[in-house]
């Protein structure tokens, strides 16, 4: 795998034999993605977890928020998989819309979902990363794994320190994101590592509908468990 061979290191000064050269495959890989999405319009990328099963709660979830975002007329990117990825790009085709989907050579995963319309394949996790915020007006996260949680906080500190601006970031589940949130409030807040108003940059909602309206048109942050946020 490309991201293994970069991040290895095999020996003194071996990668001034190697990743001088591996500079320009990364370098095609960011003009590739460039220039296939700079004409998608407004778009929202969908993140979820490669291995919820068709006609699960979570992939009809996944397919009712890439139809609302197809009809509203957005575009839908996903990371191109199965699973929540592969459900939102179904929706989006379904409403006759935009799926975009950003694959990434895994040793597990096999390419594109047939639901992908414009696909592009990457070598390089962090070439990737650029593509799904760069052309992206937010984030709309069903249940997923440690990839879905990479995403969401790093979406989270980019959006803390400014470097994109204007960003919702959506979760949909009350009942799996709840937990996180509370370990949030409950140790990394009351720690003093993040700031409470930290939880401001995301909302948590339980319907696609809902979820669909927040990251098009934003409005108040929903209280999580009936609790109330401080102003």
């Amino acid at each position: 795998m490309s991201d293994q061979h970069l991040l290895d290191t095999k020996g003194p000064g071996q990668f001034v034999h190697t990743d001088p050269w591996r500079v320009l495959r990364i370098q095609s890989e960011f003009v590739e993605g460039f220039g296939a999405l700079a004409d998608i319009g407004k778009a929202v990328s969908v993140f979820g977890s490669a291995r919820t099963k068709p006609g699960s709660v979570y992939y009809e979830m996944g397919v009712e928020v890439g139809r609302k975002l197809a009809e509203a007329g957005v575009a839908v990117i996903t990371g191109g998989g199965p699973g929540s990825m592969e459900a939102a790009n179904r929706g989006t085709v379904e409403g006759n819309g935009v799926s975009v989907g950003l694959g990434i050579e895994l040793p597990f995963e096999q390419g594109l979902n047939q639901w992908v319309d414009l696909g592009i394949n990457f070598r390089y996790f962090f070439a990737r990363k650029t593509m799904f915020v760069k052309y992206a007006q937010g984030f709309i996260v069903l249940p997923g794994g440690l990839g879905t949680l990479d995403e969401l906080f790093e979406a989270m500190v980019l959006v803390q320190t400014r470097k994109v601006t204007s960003f919702p970031i959506v979760l949909l589940g009350v009942d799996f994101w709840g937990p996180m949130i509370d370990w949030i409030k409950g140790t990394l807040v009351a720690e003093g590592m993040v700031s409470e108003k930290d939880l401001d940059l995301i909302q948590v909602v339980d319907s696609p509908a809902e979820a669909v309206e927040r990251v098009l048109h934003g409005g108040p942050i929903p209280p999580l468990n009936g609790e109330q946020r401080p102003e």
